[in-house]
Order: C-alpha cells, then sequence, then structure tokens
C-alpha cells in the first residue's frame, strides 16, 4: 500500500501572479502594499507511506515504508498590474533545498505576457499540470511524460518565454529559449565536440469548447467545465546529449487531447490521451523511442459526505530503443472534498518492464491546499 500526503498553502495572489485556471485558486496570506502591490507566502508538504509487494528485503515480503518526499515554501509579489513573480523553494531528503521557481512576469498586453527565470517551459499538459492538478490527485508518473519530470530541475528550466492568447483565448501559444539542464533525465559524459547551444521549446494549443486561460495549467478540471482541447508541444536542442564516444541532438514533440463534459448521466466524464516522440541520434537509446499516455474518468454531481466520487483508470507506455518497454496501469477512485485542494484517491498499480517481474502496489492518497 501506498499513502501519499499533499499538503500546500498557497496564496490567491501567488494563482493570480502565474495565471494558472481558476480551478487551481488556493486561500492563504497576502500583505498589501498599496495598489497592486502585495508579497504572498505559503507552505506545503508531500509525504507517503509506500508498501510494495516483494521489495523487503527478503525477497518476499511486503515493503513498509513512511517517508517525507518534500517541504515546499510559495512566495509571490506583486510590483504593479504589469510586473509579477514568483519564488518557490523545494526540500527533499535525496538532494536538499533547491529553488524550482524563481520568475518574473512582465504583462505587455491583457493576452501577451514575457515569462523570464526558472519556471515549467512550454511542454505537454501532463508536465504543465504536475502532480497537483492531474486525474486522480497527488499522481506524477515519469513513463510517458518524461522530460517534466527528470529534466531540470523538478521540470523546471532557466529561460525565457512569450506566453500569449488568442481567439478570446481559445488559441493559446507559448514560446522560449532555455539551458534544457539535464535534458534526457540521466547524467551526460563531457564530450569536448560538443557545442553550447540553448533548448528551444513551444506549445499550440486551441480550446473548441470552454475556453482554459493561464500558463501553469490542469489535467482535469473535476466536472467544472466543457473541454475539447488539442495541444502540439515540442522541443529542440542542438548537441543537447553526449556519450564519450558521440554527440546527438535532441528533439521531442507531444500530442495531447482532453475532453471533459458535464451532464452525461449523473455526473461528468472525461477522456485524456497523449503521444510522444524522443529522439537524440542514438546517443542515449534508453531515452529514445516513442510513448502514449491515456485516461479516463467519470466524477458524480451529487456529494456523499464531504465530497463527490471519480472513479478514474489510466495507462501509460514508453516504447525505448532498446526494446526493453515499460507499461503501467493504474484503476482507482479519488474523493473530491474541495477541488484540487482536498481530495483523497486510492489506486492499484501494476508496472511491467521487459526482463523483470511486474511490480503490483496499492497507493491511498491525500492530497491538501491552503
Amino acid at each position: 500500500m501506498t499513502f501519499r500526503l499533499k499538503k500546500s498553502l498557497l496564496a490567491t495572489a501567488v494563482t493570480a501572479a502565474v495565471m494558472m485556471p481558476a480551478i487551481n485558486a488556493n486561500a492563504g496570506g497576502t500583505i498589501t502594499f498599496g495598489e497592486d502591490k502585495y508579497v504572498s507566502v505559503g507552505f506545503g508538504m508531500r509525504g507517503s507511506f509506500t508498501s510494495v509487494e516483494d521489495a523487503a528485503p527478503n525477497g518476499s515480503s511486503r515493503s513498509q515504508d513512511f517517508n517525507l518526499d518534500n517541504t515546499r515554501i510559495f512566495l509571490s509579489g506583486s510590483l504593479n498590474k504589469y510586473i509579477k513573480g514568483m519564488l518557490n523553494v523545494q526540500n527533499d531528503d535525496v538532494s536538499g533545498y533547491k529553488t524550482f521557481d524563481a520568475n518574473v512576469q512582465f504583462a505587455v498586453t491583457p493576452d501577451i505576457t514575457i515569462w523570464a527565470g526558472r519556471f515549467l517551459s512550454p511542454s505537454d499538459r501532463a508536465n504543465l499540470a504536475g502532480p497537483y492538478y492531474t486525474l486522480g490527485g497527488g499522481y506524477w508518473s515519469t513513463i510517458a511524460s518524461r522530460y517534466g519530470a527528470n529534466g531540470g530541475i523538478v521540470g523546471r528550466d532557466d529561460g525565457v518565454a512569450v506566453v500569449g492568447t488568442l481567439l478570446d483565448q481559445k488559441f493559446q501559444y507559448s514560446f522560449g529559449a532555455f539551458e534544457g539542464k539535464n535534458i534526457v533525465g540521466v547524467p551526460l559524459v563531457a564530450n569536448a565536440s560538443q557545442s553550447d547551444h540553448l533548448m528551444y521549446s513551444g506549445r499550440l494549443q486551441y480550446d473548441f469548447w470552454d475556453a482554459e486561460p493561464g500558463y501553469y495549467g490542469t489535467g482535469n478540471y473535476l466536472g467544472a467545465k466543457d473541454i475539447l482541447a488539442v495541444g502540439l508541444a515540442g522541443r529542440y536542442k542542438g548537441d543537447g546529449v553526449t556519450s564519450a564516444a558521440k554527440v546527438g541532438d535532441y528533439t521531442s514533440y507531444s500530442l495531447d487531447f482532453l475532453l471533459e463534459k458535464k451532464d452525461i448521466g449523473p455526473g461528468a466524464v472525461s477522456v485524456e490521451a497523449a503521444y510522444y516522440d524522443y529522439d537524440n541520434d542514438g546517443v542515449v537509446k534508453a531515452e529514445e523511442g516513442k510513448a502514449y499516455s491515456g485516461g479516463a474518468g467519470y466524477i458524480f454531481n451529487d456529494k456523499v459526505g464531504w465530497g463527490q466520487f471519480q472513479p478514474f483508470a489510466r495507462y501509460q507506455k514508453f516504447k525505448p530503443k532498446t526494446d526493453i518497454d515499460v507499461r503501467k496501469y493504474d484503476l482507482g477512485v479519488a474523493y473530491i472534498i474541495d477541488g484540487y485542494n482536498a481530495q483523497i484517491s486510492s489506486f492499484y498499480s501494476n508496472t511491467k518492464t521487459d526482463g523483470a517481474s511486474s511490480i503490483d502496489a496499492i497507493t491511498v492518497a491525500m492530497q491538501f491546499q491552503f
């Protein structure tokens, strides 16, 4: 059994600063200094109890482990209606303290903003939603969306990007240039033939039904919107991947789809899917290949006690050039108390890697934001 506790305190002003969708808004503490001037502070933590089949030292019993996965401090501020910023710090037992968001947003027009500093680069929906705003809540797997969790600092990168919307916010675009740190998620060997190029990334998305305003997004709207969206994202870094014998370019692109419809029977249905293609000129074949993901959920309108039930299922597959495929299946149910601010979920997972024994686990997760 896996028990994950996710708890964060994030001010409404943080949401305004990063222009996240309204569903992501949280209460918090804000100090104002005048018109359009404020500083907000919050904190969060994630903890887990894990029990995995045959993972005990004797190789035949279930493992039983408690962990404090990480703690976070959130800071944001506004200098005026044109300039806002955010600073988020994370600590965990493996890597200690690290700054994972540190950026300023310049509002050139109401529909065009320039981001500069460290933040999530333009990418797939799963990466932009992260573990806090995805189907099932508190869930983040790196099998399909590989750069999101492996690259950069907690999926972030240092750089600059233009973020904008058109057509009443139904068409979204973002383009930027970044360092492209840890681009394939594994340590790279220094090679004297490597040049120093930036990583370029971009995303285009169109919402056919309700618009999804904001840059940092969400993976599921929990029955709050009618969504039919298609997104296309890509990354490129020349000489971005190295080994002792070879230097290769890094290229990846993805296509993602989300459909959510309210009032389908006694609730709302959601269906999501994504396709990924990763290429690094054969330098790291274990990180080169194609990936697929899909998910479906159904949230009931009526509350039972404090919240609503949302059964869900997920599937992911990564097919690398090594022909060692990885597949993961999840089946569970979430109990939605207050959107992504308070929810509990439980699901069964099965992970299969070619040539290795499958891994069975049960997860009970809790997520809270204040």
